[in-house]
């Protein structure tokens, strides 16, 4: 919701051969985002599928606590030599990654996966727009917000509006989880940072998923695909954007993730047979467009900074 041995600051010199920091600081960071991504819907399409065996916070509750073990066991983070102010980041880091997976997965139990996460977007998109220090970076972002809403149908009026609340709640809880997982980068070496995030994210909504689930969440069948889920869509793809965040800014990698409702359709596509329409096409095509614009115009620029976010 996946690197280095330590993060590096805004003042820390790059002591990398400069072609090589320049070919990973530009390409590399886009191909981390694009694999989570992927990696990400098909985990939502196999969590939709386990949601009436477990329960929308059941399904949560199993996917972050099987990253959360997975990540622990191959980190081994210490727990000792940091400061308050890491201690506070990866803490707020933590509860936002649970408040994300609750808010989506309420979502996509009320309303379609599709505008689930069109809507989900527009919180990175949000965040792209007051992050950015360029003009251009407002004319990609609001090239995908287009996108976003065509892909949406033109409206959300036929959906359950407590769904649609959620949904832009989980998109709240992303732009946040961007901001921090970039802060917590910089403070933790590898991805110890996340190892402990995830666990507390896990501790918190351990409780709600008991309460709705109870004894189906030690079923051998659901704990298996709750593992699956897991790991497509949290050890993964956090592991992969914590990787990226270190290389992008905010701003880029924002409008970046507008391609997740492009990738939520082909997912669909390919998993639950459903074609797309023209209009589905045409926005994919936009959203496409955004993000290679905002691709462009960050390697245009040399090696990006790590993003002061």
């Amino acid at each position: 919701m996946t690197t280095p041995s330590a993060a590096t600051s805004a003042t820390e010199p790059d002591l990398a051969p400069m072609g090589t920091s320049r070919r990973r600081g530009s390409l590399g960071p886009v191909g981390l985002v694009l694999a989570g991504g992927i990696s990400v819907q098909f985990g939502a399409a196999l969590a939709v599928t386990l949601m009436p065996r477990a329960g929308a916070l059941g399904v949560v509750t199993l996917r972050l606590m099987a990253a959360a073990v997975v990540l622990l066991v191959i980190c081994r983070p210490r727990l000792r030599g940091h400061s308050r102010t890491d201690w506070g980041t990866v803490i707020v880091f933590g509860v936002t990654m649970g408040a994300m997976n609750g808010l989506f997965y309420q979502a996509v139990d009320r309303i379609p996966l599709g505008p689930a996460v069109t809507l989900e977007v527009l919180g990175p998109l949000a965040l792209s727009v007051l992050a950015s220090r360029r003009a251009i970076n407002l004319v990609w972002a609001s090239l995908a917000l287009a996108g976003v809403f065509l892909l949406s149908g033109g409206g959300f009026g036929d959906l359950d509006p407590i769904g649609v609340a959620f949904a832009l709640g989980a998109g709240a809880m992303w732009a946040a989880y961007i901001v921090f997982s970039a802060r917590t980068g910089r403070r933790f070496p590898q991805a110890d940072g996340l190892a402990l995030a995830m666990a507390i994210g896990a501790l918190l909504m351990l409780p709600l998923g008991i309460a709705e689930s109870g004894a189906k969440l030690i079923d051998p069948t659901t704990i298996a695909l709750g593992s699956a889920v897991a790991v497509l869509s949290s050890v993964l793809p956090y592991t992969l954007e914590l990787l990226a965040l270190r290389r992008l800014p905010a701003s880029t990698f924002a409008i970046l993730m507008s391609l997740e409702p492009a990738l939520a359709a082909t997912a669909g596509f390919l998993i639950l047979d459903q074609a797309l329409s023209a209009v589905q096409a045409a926005a994919i095509a936009l959203v496409i467009a955004a993000s290679i614009g905002a691709v462009r115009t960050q390697v245009g620029r040399g090696r990006p900074r790590p993003p002061e976010v």
